[in-house]
C-alpha cells in the first residue's frame, strides 16, 4: 500500500490558524509544530508557503494592516450625506468583524510591546486610521484643529473599548452608537441616519 501524504493545506489556513494562536496565546504560541498540530497537517506543509516563521510573521502583519486600517481607511472615505452618516459607516468597522477584527487589533498591540519594527508599523497604522478620520471631519467642515482631535477622541475611545475587553449585550451595544456620535461630532444624528444604521445590524426593538 503506498503511503498516503498528508495534504499541505493553503496559506490562508495557514495564516487562519496564526491568528487564532496569536489571539489566544501571543505571539510566542505562534510557532510551527502547533500550528501543524491544531490543522493536523505535516509542519512540511507549512515550508511550503512560508520560508521561515519570520516570513509567517510579515504576512501575518501585511493582512492586519489590509484588512483593519485598509477597511477604516476605505470606511472613512465612503460617500455620506452628513457628518453622522458618515461617522455611522465607521461605526459599522466596530461591529462588524468582517470588517474590523478587534480581538486581532489588540493582539497586535499586544506583539508590538516587545517588536520594535512591529510597534513602528502599528504608530503609521495608527496615523493612517487617525488622518483618515480628520480628513473626513474636514470635509464635513471642521477646522483642521477640530478635526484631529474629534479623531484622535474616535480612535483612542476603541482602542479603550478594546483592551478593557468590554461585554455588552447586542443592542445595548448598538443604542449607544448614536449617542458616540453624537459626542464624536458634537451634533445629533438624523433620525434617518440611525435607523439605517440600527436596521444594518439587526436592532431589534424590545418595545414594538
Amino acid at each position: 500500500m503506498k503511503n498516503v501524504k498528508r495534504p499541505r493545506g493553503s496559506k490562508d489556513v495557514w495564516l487562519n490558524a496564526a491568528y487564532e494562536l496569536l489571539i489566544e496565546g501571543g505571539i510566542d504560541a505562534v510557532k510551527v509544530m502547533p500550528l501543524a498540530k491544531r490543522l493536523n497537517l505535516s509542519r512540511t506543509g507549512f515550508y511550503w508557503y512560508f520560508e521561515d516563521l519570520a516570513e509567517l510573521h510579515r504576512a501575518m502583519i501585511e493582512r492586519w494592516e489590509e484588512k483593519n486600517t485598509g477597511n477604516l481607511v476605505a470606511r472613512c472615505n465612503l460617500a455620506a450625506a452628513n457628518i453622522g452618516d458618515a461617522l455611522f459607516n465607521v461605526m459599522d468597522c466596530w461591529l462588524d468583524p468582517a470588517l474590523f477584527d478587534a480581538k486581532l487589533d489588540l493582539a497586535i498591540r499586544n506583539w508590538a510591546r516587545i517588536d520594535t519594527g512591529l510597534k513602528h508599523r502599528l504608530s503609521q497604522a495608527d496615523d493612517l486610521r487617525i488622518q483618515a478620520l480628520a480628513d473626513m471631519f474636514i470635509r464635513f467642515g471642521y477646522s483642521s484643529e477640530q478635526a484631529q482631535v474629534r479623531s484622535l477622541t474616535v480612535v483612542y475611545t476603541q482602542i479603550g473599548y478594546i483592551s478593557m475587553h468590554v461585554e455588552e449585550d447586542w443592542n445595548d451595544r448598538l443604542k449607544r452608537v448614536p449617542h458616540y456620535v453624537e459626542l464624536f461630532s458634537g451634533l445629533s444624528p438624523l433620525t434617518a441616519d440611525v435607523e439605517q444604521f440600527l436596521n444594518r445590524h439587526c436592532f431589534v426593538n424590545s418595545q414594538e
